[in-house]
């Protein structure tokens, strides 16, 4: 056996990580204990103790759920793209497999348990539909992420990794909700005011690896702004009219609803400017920091450079 065959990981190994990272998606979720958040469709109202699920099955729960499946999937690309030169054949094949395993188990487990503890009635259908239906978009969005991160030239990686930076503040406060509804306000203060702006940082420093070097990777900085600037919107609007119980039986108004909630959204400076004003300074203010420090190590960053823009062998 070759020094390189030595080096390659063994499939059920890109399973785990694969499975791993959709557990780190899924941890923010865990340590608050899990508990199935209070359904309006209950078949018992009177009762407040609610089943173990793996993923929040609720209509204002909507973005955590697309956080918490969507990071989990980044978690998983970046592990195997930290590790492709030591990945076999079929190794994303499988990385990909152990992520799917873990999540669909969330999604079937919370389902079950939720629609066993609702009414019978034709808006249960709906609405258990409904949140199914944003789970499995979710993890559409997530394959997609993470097949970007992992396997992608450096372009294409910047955009998942901008795509799993828009919902990292709902991934993150997920595990601080309690703290954010019963914490002494000093403490609402900082951790609202890291999780405002982590989204911007965080595209910045993708923006900032990915760099402007060529006409592909400049591209990809405009599509991680575009992103930045229309994904909270897009979540702002869902989350305001999925929240609005009022609206739930009357889909077009509530439609409708999102639509105003999304254009105003998107369209005030003083909410779209300042994400958009941190990831570009941190983009370039880091980018330009790396192509310095690439500068003084020219014999180390040619090869870095080199496999960062090639596409691994399956």
């Amino acid at each position: 056996m070759s020094s390189v065959d030595r080096r390659l990981l063994p499939i059920w190994v890109w399973f785990s990580i694969g499975a791993g990272g959709a557990l780190v998606g899924l941890l923010p979720w865990l340590v608050t204990g899990a508990r199935l958040p209070l359904q309006n469709l209950a078949a018992d109202q009177s009762t407040t103790v609610t089943p173990f699920a793996l993923l929040p099955f609720s209509q204002y729960f909507l973005a955590t759920i697309v956080a918490l499946l969507v990071v989990g999937a980044a978690a998983a690309g970046i592990a195997g793209r930290a590790l492709g030169e030591r990945r076999p054949r079929f190794g994303t094949a499988a990385l990909v497999f152990g992520m799917l395993a873990v999540q669909l188990v969330a999604i079937v487990q919370s389902s079950v348990v939720t629609v066993a503890s609702l009414e019978r009635s034709t808006r249960t259908a709906v609405y258990a539909g409904a949140v199914v239906a944003v789970m499995i978009v979710s993890i559409l969005v997530g394959l997609l992420v993470g097949l970007l991160i992992a396997r992608a030239p450096v372009p294409g990686a910047t955009i998942g990794l901008a795509l799993a930076a828009i919902v990292s503040a709902s991934w993150a406060g997920a595990a601080l909700r309690e703290v954010l509804l019963l914490g002494p306000n000093e403490l609402v203060q900082v951790i609202s005011f890291v999780l405002r702006w982590m989204p911007g940082l965080l595209v910045g420093c993708a923006i900032a690896w990915c760099g402007f070097r060529t006409g592909g990777r400049i591209a990809a900085v405009i599509v991680s702004l575009a992103a930045l600037w229309i994904g909270p919107a897009f979540f702002t609007a869902v989350s305001a009219a999925a929240g609005t119980r009022v609206l739930a039986a009357y889909p077009r108004e509530m439609a409708d609803y999102a639509v105003q909630v999304f254009l105003m959204a998107l369209t005030l400076p003083e909410l779209v400017l300042p994400s958009l004003v941190v990831a570009l300074v941190v983009g370039v203010a880091g980018s330009l920091l790396l192509d310095r420090l690439r500068r003084k190590d020219p014999g180390s960053a040619a090869p870095a450079a080199t496999a960062s823009e090639s596409v691994p062998a399956p």
